[in-house]
């Protein structure tokens, strides 16, 4: 069993900043670690993942060059910095624990989902 617990979120302008936090704790170790988001009306997107070693990342185009991934496995932490918020980042955020997989861009080969944190990027 894997906990998740999302932190982070709030309401920030276009251009501005905020970062996610994802708390995992149970079975944590050697688990890739996820980021998906749902905005209203829309299906849930992936956005980024980091292994377990930290050295392999993936990220949806949308987000490169602006979101970037880290993890600290000794506070069984994972982050999303996101940098330069457009009005289209506003969605609700969660973080996905995946056991079976290095990294993955997969919904459906996610384990665990925490419960997720409202973003919105006001205009």
């Amino acid at each position: 069993q894997v906990q998740l617990v999302e932190s982070g979120g709030g309401l920030v302008q276009a251009g501005g900043s905020l970062r996610l936090s994802c708390a995992a704790s149970g079975r944590t170790r050697g688990n890739a670690m996820g980021w998906f988001r749902q905005a209203p009306g829309k299906e849930r997107e992936f956005v980024a993942v980091i292994s377990w070693s930290g050295g392999s990342t993936l990220y949806t185009d949308s987000v490169k060059g602006r979101f970037t991934i880290s993890r600290d496995n000794a506070k069984n932490t994972v982050y999303l910095q996101m940098n330069n918020l457009k009005p289209e980042d506003t969605a609700v955020y969660y973080c996905a624990a995946a056991l079976r997989v290095v990294v993955t861009t997969k919904a459906s080969e996610y384990d665990y989902w925490g419960q997720g944190t409202q973003v919105t990027v006001s205009s």
